[in-house]
């Protein structure tokens, strides 16, 4: 009998829908009304956000855990696409996934030879239609990624995240009154 109260007591498998839980749950300090409509158009309450990131966190901190790459792709599947990239003068591979709560980004991940992690963030889906950042105020939550913000106020500055997961970037983009804003972005 108490098999099968474990059974109904296990929690579902960690897949798609429980990442981006977490990848909400890592937004949540930053942008709450947001998450919240997230959260409403999955079907999913704040309990099942915290369960979802407590899990990963175990995942990452197991004594026996998977590497990076192994860990992504046993919980999103085989990548939508995998490419060759050169950073400098190292080369690595580019795998991504989609995210079906923002049809128009990919997470990516980014490896060393080897196997490695050593970024991973939201990139922009091929073919899809980034936003057109003018000013501070083109800069909403969700839209756009690090990378189409740096492009569109360079000079920019990468800066070291407030957490191995997050990316800073420090940049200037002209305010609605002309004046000109220190701004950061946060990816993460």
């Amino acid at each position: 009998m108490s098999s099968t109260r474990d059974a109904a007591a296990a929690p579902p498998p960690f897949g798609p829908l429980q990442f981006q839980l977490v990848l909400l749950r890592r937004m949540a300090d930053h942008q709450p009304g947001l998450v919240e409509d997230a959260l409403r158009e999955l079907g999913v309450e704040r309990p099942e956000m915290r369960e979802a990131n407590r899990r990963w966190q175990a995942m990452l901190h197991a004594p026996r855990r998977r590497g990076a790459q192994a860990r992504y792709r046993s919980v999103l599947g085989p990548p939508e696409s995998v490419t060759g990239r050169r950073v400098g003068d190292l080369s690595c591979e580019a795998l991504s996934w989609p995210v079906p709560l923002w049809p128009d980004l990919r997470f990516e991940v980014l490896t060393a030879p080897g196997g490695g992690v050593w970024n991973e963030w939201l990139v922009r889906a091929p073919g899809a239609p980034g936003p057109t950042l003018r000013t501070a105020a083109d800069l909403r939550p969700w839209t756009c990624t690090v990378d189409e913000v740096a492009r569109a106020f360079a000079p920019a500055r990468p800066m070291e995240g407030t957490a191995p997961t997050r990316f800073r970037l420090a940049f200037t983009a002209p305010g609605a009154a002309g004046a000109v804003d220190a701004t950061r972005a946060v990816d993460g």
